[in-house]
């Protein structure tokens, strides 16, 4: 009966899939941090990204591509636009739609992210030398790719739609 507790542990066999989750979660927890001092959640952060790489797009793609529903997009934006990050205008094609478009001081606080966003990918790789880093987006670009993930969309924003279900 005298069962120790070293008797009862059983081996932990830790896999690729294991260290990624892992990372990830602390990845994100982090950045969540970082860029709070910025009054920034990672979801604006993306959407101020989107915006810079491809103004002038639709409220509703933007929604699509973050995977929220419209409902939801909707006052996401307006605080944004509340905080003069963004505008929205009429779309010159169809007057129903308003694009949206980075300010002034959406720009300046997108430099600052990029600062923020640097620091991160410095703080996260410096156990990597530049060519391990390298060597290892090359892989890590190639799995993301084979599971169907969207370049510069977070995975995490596909669970905020009703009914959806992670597959």
């Amino acid at each position: 009966m005298g069962t120790n507790d070293e008797e009862l542990r059983l081996p932990v066999q830790v896999g690729v899939a294991f260290l990624l989750a892992q990372l990830g979660a602390h990845g994100a927890g982090r950045f969540a941090e970082r860029i709070a001092e910025l009054d920034l959640t990672p979801p604006q952060a993306g959407l101020l990204r989107m915006l810079a790489a491809a103004p002038g797009r639709s409220q509703r793609e933007l929604a699509d591509q973050l995977g929220m529903p419209p409902s939801r997009f909707v006052p996401f934006a307006d605080e944004l636009e509340q905080r003069g990050l963004i505008e929205r205008r009429r779309n010159p094609e169809d007057r129903r739609l308003y694009a949206l478009y980075l300010t002034d001081q959406g720009f300046v606080l997108l430099a600052r992210l990029a600062e923020a966003s640097a620091a991160h990918e410095r703080e996260m790789c410096q156990a990597l030398s530049p060519d391990e880093r390298r060597e290892m987006k090359a892989l890590l670009e190639r799995v993301a790719e084979q599971q169907g993930l969207g370049r510069g969309v977070h995975p995490g924003f596909r669970r905020l739609r009703p009914g959806h279900r992670p597959g």
